[in-house]
């Protein structure tokens, strides 16, 4: 294809784009939004109510046609990629999560459809053209790579700011302290904690002489933990499916949502199971909004597709009705989305610090910018209230 052609294409895109914007897009969106296009050219979506200012530059076309045709996963498809640039991509999510039912409802029209198709025959020679870049490649993590850039702790889970908690350490020590106060604990006591990490909470039950048997599925976790903890833990390469006898109480924080919708029923069976008559669980769970969550469990999203497969988020209305199922009493102790979104906003201050060290262990700056792109995504849906954490206690009375 020569460079003529290529130039022509883009301008019919261009005008396509510009078309469907002054025909379609609303005009009393909140905020406002500044696309570049490939040429420079700007183009202003917004501004006419108060809210968050973003901008957003697009390095070609691709990106239009991908939103298009796999609608929010394509969008993160292409930042990972770099065919799309922000000086705030964080910004860039919440005006669209703030603007989500009329960008929406402009999606679904028709013409956007039939946009969509002609874009779709106007590029295809040059999406075709060289190897099919894949962005869902495997990374064996390991532990090096999250002790670069997580707090002393370990902790891959929200903190609890607030009460002289203001430091990412702080934050996390706080959390694991309301974790073991959900428990209504009152002498040394048995512990199960389901999904233990890198032994963040044992750590902190163990201080209040609590004995813990933490459970993990991962190789490398279970050795850092049984490293940090030696005897004041059990630590197990265990299923929590597989797991016998009974606790004085139960932990999970932020498991839950690997666990499947499928598997809610046995994951709540577990709870009861292994608590004693009068033992509680302390829950630490995302949650998805009751609005949203018809719409999020018909289609994986960008979580699910590239971090977390398999993975779905629960309502909180869901987690009352698997508890009353399972016969267990459920109780909110403190919901802290905002402290997530802090949480996450620290993190990726860290790993974008962390990232010639990270470099060096072999990633790649595509696997930068997906995670980037998965810890402001997570940060907009947090700030905006699409998604929530809370600490939830669960009470076996018989």
């Amino acid at each position: 294809m020569t460079t003529g052609t290529l130039h022509a294409r883009e301008s019919l895109v261009g005008q396509a784009i510009a078309a469907a914007g002054r025909r379609l897009l609303p005009r009393d969106l909140a905020g406002g939004l500044t696309l570049t296009l490939p040429s420079g050219r700007q183009h202003r979506v917004g501004f006419e109510k108060p809210g968050i200012q973003c901008d957003l530059t697009l390095r070609n076309f691709r990106p239009v046609l991908s939103a298009m045709r796999r609608g929010a996963v394509g969008f993160g498809e292409s930042f990972i990629l770099g065919d799309l640039e922000s000086s705030d991509i964080t910004a860039v999510l919440r005006f669209y999560l703030r603007n989500r039912e009329a960008l929406n409802r402009a999606g679904k029209s028709v013409f956007f459809k039939s946009l969509g198709d002609r874009l779709f025959h106007l590029l295809r020679q040059n999406t075709k053209a060289g190897a099919r870049r894949n962005i869902s490649a495997h990374y064996d993590l390991g532990n090096a790579f999250y002790a670069l850039w997580l707090d002393p702790t370990m902790s891959y889970s929200s903190g609890l700011f607030g009460g002289g908690a203001e430091t990412l350490q702080a934050s996390q020590v706080a959390k694991y302290e309301r974790v073991v106060d959900a428990l209504c604990l009152e002498r040394p006591s048995e512990i199960l904690e389901i999904g233990c990490g890198w032994g963040g909470f044992a750590e902190a039950a163990a201080e209040h002489g609590h004995r813990v048997t933490g459970l993990t599925i991962s190789r490398e976790q279970l050795e850092f933990a049984r490293h940090r903890l030696g005897e004041r833990a059990d630590i197990r390469f265990e299923d929590y499916r597989d797991t016998t006898g009974q606790f004085d109480a139960i932990a999970s924080i932020e498991m839950i949502e690997a666990v499947g919708e499928a598997n809610w029923p046995t994951y709540f069976k577990v709870l009861h199971d292994r608590l004693k008559p009068g033992g509680r669980a302390a829950v630490q769970a995302i949650t998805i909004a009751d609005s949203l969550y018809d719409g999020y469990r018909r289609k994986a999203d960008f979580i699910q597709r590239y971090i977390f497969p398999g993975g779905m988020l629960p309502t909180k209305s869901i987690l009352a009705e698997q508890a009353r199922r399972a016969g267990l009493s459920f109780e909110p102790v403190v919901i802290f989305g905002q402290d997530y979104a802090r949480t996450l906003a620290l993190w990726r201050e860290r790993f974008e610090a962390a990232w010639p060290e990270i470099e060096r262990l072999g990633f790649d700056a595509r696997f930068r910018r997906r995670w980037v792109y998965y810890l402001s995504y997570c940060e907009a849906g947090f700030r905006e209230g699409s998604i929530d954490v809370g600490i939830y206690r669960f009470h076996r009375t018989l």
